[in-house]
């Protein structure tokens, strides 16, 4: 099975990367072909909302030629879905949101003359979040989000693993963080595996 991992963090060395690593090495643990996008490398220009990827049921075919094309891809041959992000002003960061706008039009064939296909349905989607806020203040407003665009899309959201940052002078990864981020790929295998 593969997973792929969209990673909004612009820090190559942060807290969100570290927690991820920790999930992407236990998932291929367990047999799991993890790949890793760092979204800020990438061209991701915003949806125009133009609706010319609706043409085409067969494949997303935005009509904007950027890094899309790739993710588009990447993620259509994934069974696993991973949105890792820091939260900014309470969501993510802004390159997940451009990537979450241009695949809602063209990977959901529902904007055009006729309603089609979703082209991702059934996939799983699992979220990797940082916050310096306690988690029910800081990054529900983010799942919210996540589990209503993971519903118009018919894809299986799976949950997610948050992990509070509340001092920059301290170390953020501890072991009870590593601990819960083991717990949390385990459970995605399984999901996997139903």
């Amino acid at each position: 099975m593969k997973c792929r991992i969209l990673m909004g963090s612009p820090r190559k060395q942060g807290n969100t990367i570290a927690l991820t690593e920790v999930v992407m090495k236990e998932l291929k643990q367990r047999g799991m072909e993890c790949g890793l996008t760092w979204l800020y490398d990438k061209e991701i220009r915003g949806c125009k909302a133009c609706r010319g990827c609706q043409k085409d049921w067969s494949q997303p075919g935005c009509v904007q030629k950027d890094d899309m094309e790739a993710i588009f891809q990447e993620v259509l041959e994934s069974e696993l879905l991973i949105l890792a992000t820091p939260i900014y002003s309470w969501y993510c960061t802004p390159p997940v949101k451009a990537a979450l706008d241009r695949m809602v039009y063209a990977m959901n064939k529902y904007y055009g003359d006729e309603t089609g296909p979703a082209l991702w349905a059934g996939k799983k989607l699992a979220l990797v979040t940082t916050c310096g806020y306690a988690p029910e203040k800081g990054a529900d407003l983010w799942e919210e989000g996540v589990k209503r665009y993971c519903k118009h899309s018919q894809m299986d959201y799976l949950g997610m693993l948050v992990e509070r940052h509340k001092n920059y002078k301290a170390a953020f990864m501890d072991e009870k963080k590593a601990a819960r981020a083991v717990e949390f790929a385990g459970k995605l295998v399984k999901e996997l595996e139903k």
